[in-house]
Parts: C-alpha cells; sequence; structure tokens
C-alpha cells in the first residue's frame, strides 16, 4: 500500500535542499523537539536528587540525541530509517528509571550508584529493542496499517494535552492560565496558519521559527521574558563513557525491558507516520525493512545514550509535524539537525539559551504539531476499508487508551509493573490493537456483513 499522495511537498526524501534552507529547516526541527529532549533529563534529576548532575546529563542527551539522529537518517552499516527522524529522550521511560532510582536512594545509595543502575541496566535493555527489529518482518500481522493508524492518533492526541498545558503556562506555573500566557501561545498559532497558508515556498517553511520567534519578542513586550535570561554561559561538557561506573538488579530490569518492547510499537507508529507525510509506502517489503532498520537504529541509539551516562533514545512525533508544515521531508536535514545537537551537548550554555524560551511560546507550536500528528494517524485509518472487526479494534484501543490519558490514576491500585506497561495513551492503545488484531477472527466483519 501507498502512502497517501502528497504534493504539497517541497523537498521529498532523498532530495537535497540548498545549505540555507536545510539549516532552516533544522533549526525548526530542532526548537520543536528541544524542550522534548532535556525535559525527562530535568524530571529524572530533579525527582532523584541529583541536581547537580544535570546540566551535565543535558548536555550528554542532546549529544545522544545528536548521533541518534544521524544514524537513523544516514543509515551507517544500514542501520536507521535513512529518514528525517529526529531521536530523543524517551517520556516511556520514566516511570521504571524513577522506580530503579528510588530502589537504590532508600538503601542509602549515592548519586553515583542510582546513575550506575540506570545507565547499566539502560545498556542492557537495549538489546532487547535490537532483537525485536530483527523480527519485525516475521509479525506482519501485529505491524499493520491498522495498529500503526490506532498508535499515530493516540500519540498525538494525548500528546495535545502537553501542548496545551504549556501553552497554559505549564501546569506547575503560579500564573497558569493568565490572560497573558493565553495570548502568547494563541498569537503563535495564528503565525504558523497565516505563514503556512502562503503560496511562497519560503514563507511555509519559516511558518514555525517565525512563529516562535514571534512569540518570544511578544514575551519581551508583556515582560514575561528578560533580555538577560537570554545570557550564554561557556561551559563545556565531554562525553566519559559510564562516568558513573555500571551496575544491574534483575528485578528493576523487568519493567525495564517491557518498556523497551511498548517503545518499539510506538517507534512503528511514528515511522509510519513519517512514512505518510514522506511519501513513502506504508505497506510490503521496503516499508517492513525501513521499520525494522529504524527501531534497530532506536535500539543502537539508547545504547549509545547509555554508554554516554544519559537515558534511552526514541524516534520523537514531534518533527513529522515539522515536516507536515515545512513541506521538507529530505532525510538530509537530518544531518545537519544532528550535528546542531552535537555542538548544542558540547556547549550547554546554547540549551541553556534555548531553554530560556517561555512556555506558552513553545506550547503554541508544539499543539499545532501534535495536532498534524494525530491527523497523520488518521490518515492512515482512512486507507482501511473499516469492517466490523476493523471498527471495533479502533472503538476499544481508542478507549482504552485515550481513557488512560483522560484518567492516569486507573492503574493506580495495580502493581507498579502494570502500571509501567499501561503509563501512557500509545501503549495502552498500542498493545490493546495487536492483542485484539492477534484474538478476533479476520473473517468476522466479513461474515457480519454476508449475513447482513
Amino acid at each position: 500500500m501507498e502512502a497517501p499522495s502528497s504534493s504539497e511537498l517541497i523537498y521529498r526524501l532523498e532530495d537535497r535542499p540548498p545549505v540555507l534552507q536545510s539549516t532552516f529547516a533544522a533549526l525548526q526541527h530542532l526548537l520543536a523537539s528541544f524542550v522534548g529532549i532535556v525535559t525527562p533529563t530535568l524530571i529524572i534529576g530533579n525527582t532523584l536528587g541529583l541536581q547537580t548532575e544535570v546540566p551535565y546529563l543535558i548536555s550528554m542527551a542532546l549529544l545522544a540525541s545528536g548521533i541518534g539522529t544521524f544514524i537513523q537518517a544516514f543509515r551507517p552499516l544500514g542501520i536507521g530509517a535513512g529518514m528525517l527522524c529526529i531521536q530523543g529522550t524517551s517520556f516511556a521511560f520514566l516511570g521504571a528509571i524513577l522506580s530503579a532510582g528510588f530502589t537504590v536512594k532508600d538503601r542509602g545509595g549515592s548519586s553515583e550508584d542510582i546513575m550506575a543502575l540506570v545507565t547499566g541496566m539502560c545498556f542492557f535493555g537495549a538489546f532487547i529493542q535490537i532483537g525485536l527489529s530483527q523480527i519485525i518482518p516475521y509479525l506482519r500481522r501485529i505491524v499493520t496499517p491498522l495498529v500503526t493508524g490506532i498508535v499515530i492518533t493516540s500519540i498525538g492526541i494525548s500528546l495535545i494535552k502537553v501542548g496545551m498545558s504549556d501553552l497554559a503556562g505549564g501546569l506547575e506555573a503560579a500564573d497558569f492560565g493568565a490572560p497573558v500566557n493565553l495570548m502568547l501561545g494563541f498569537s503563535v498559532i495564528v503565525v504558523i496558519v497565516i505563514l503556512n497558508a502562503s503560496t511562497n515556498n519560503w514563507v511555509r517553511m519559516s511558518s514555525v521559527i517565525v512563529g516562535l520567534g514571534t512569540g518570544v519578542i511578544a514575551a519581551l513586550l508583556f515582560d514575561e521574558l528578560a533580555l538577560q535570561d537570554l545570557s550564554i554561559s561557556a561551559d563545556i561538557a565531554m562525553p566519559e563513557p559510564f562516568r558513573y561506573g555500571f551496575s544491574f538488579d534483575l528485578a528493576a530490569f523487568i519493567p525495564l525491558a517491557v518498556i523497551y518492547v511498548i517503545s518499539s510499537v510506538e517507534t512503528t507508529g511514528d515511522l509510519t507516520a513519517n512514512c505518510v507525510i514522506s511519501n513513502q509506502p506504508i505497506d510490503g517489503e521496503s516499508y517492513i525493512r525501513r521499520i525494522s532498520n529504524g527501531v534497530l537504529g532506536d535500539g543502537v541509539n539508547s545504547m549509545i545514550a547509555a554508554v554516554l551516562n544519559t537515558f534511552p533514545n526514541t524516534t520523537f512525533s514531534q518533527n513529522t509535524g515539522v515536516i507536515q508544515l515545512t513541506g521538507i521531508a529530505s532525510r538530509h536535514v537530518g544531518i545537519y539537525v544532528a550535528a546542531i545537537l552535537v555542538v548544542l551537548g558540547f556547549f550547554q550554555g546554547i540549551g541553556d539559551l534555548l531553554l530560556s524560551i517561555p512556555k506558552p511560546v513553545l506550547g503554541g507550536a508544539t499543539l499545532v504539531m501534535f495536532g498534524s500528528v494525530a491527523v497523520a494517524g488518521i490518515k492512515i485509518l482512512a486507507t482501511e476499508e473499516l469492517d466490523r472487526r476493523k471498527v471495533i479494534i479502533i472503538a476499544v484501543s481508542f478507549g482504552l487508551g485515550l481513557g488512560v490519558a483522560l484518567v492516569p490514576e486507573v492503574f493506580i491500585q495495580t502493581p507498579p509493573l502494570v502500571q509501567n506497561i499501561f503509563s501512557s495513551a500509545a501503549a495502552t492503545a498500542g498493545l490493546s490493537a495487536i492483542t485484539l488484531s492477534l484474538v478476533i477472527p479476520n473473517n468476522v466483519g466479513v461474515v457480519a456483513e454476508a449475513e447482513a
């Protein structure tokens, strides 16, 4: 099955945009993904009391993301999807990592002990994803457009809550929902919509970055951002493999191992969405091979991240929305993004500068892009001929997946392993879709329609 055709792409997968246009597009992907790359590290560091290590850990997260993005785009040794796939620290692993960290902390372990256990387990866990990537060609009944469409739509819809929360100022902000926050967020959306409607390619390609720039200027004018907040430090961070040591705990590893499997399903969905936007097939040998190599890339990149003392990587959803908005699907742009991320990893002061962008400004941009991800999933589902079997699979999967997003405490009295497995809408919807696809016979919808 070919991906739904789109004539709106300015640069296709194998095109090589000029340097200026490539750099411009790369900056938009960076701005869309930067906060997502560093936020899991901030959460883990602050929650586990690793504040003194957080600046270094953020630098390593950016460096690992740059290396991983290059691997996915350039495909060295056949590793990677060969697409514009931004790699970043995965939110899916937060619960398992925090649980392992608290285990060490409760028995009197130091910050180094916590990081040694976490990076050791993440290193071994990466081999689960690497192994899984090799059997994806034999899992065609599981990796179907129906399942991936459900996963992608669930990812987009669940992330919309994050974008809207940021637009309002951030859930923990004292001024959450303040009129000035809403004004900043909606001004970014308005600019993106207006520029994206232009027939001029340059105007359209610049929609995200101009929208963010407009939001920053507005924040300065309304005293929501001070010029001194935009200062850049000269701190340099050098990678030190396994800086904190290396340890392992089987009981803490089991939940992490399960999350690696779930992350592979989510990556399959993200890569399929990227295929849809980039006008690549979403069925057949070439599609399965691309997904297999992409999941392999995720596993290798997570292993590299562990060596660099940071947390598992995954293929981000955000940049799929950027491709949709800019019309640039060229994988060669990914090499530019990778180079910028590596630079940011060494010069963490530049990362501090990007972090100073007010949340409402970023929220306005990410809200549009997360909505675009959901639309990509809907496009895939729209290519399916929906019989009664597929309708019930979609209904139950969305019901459970989005139900978890709306009522996250639903599993609060279940064992930690269950909570970790069903911690996200995408994971819950994906596992539900896979299970139902295997359990419900393929001919049930056809039979029902014939009887009718």
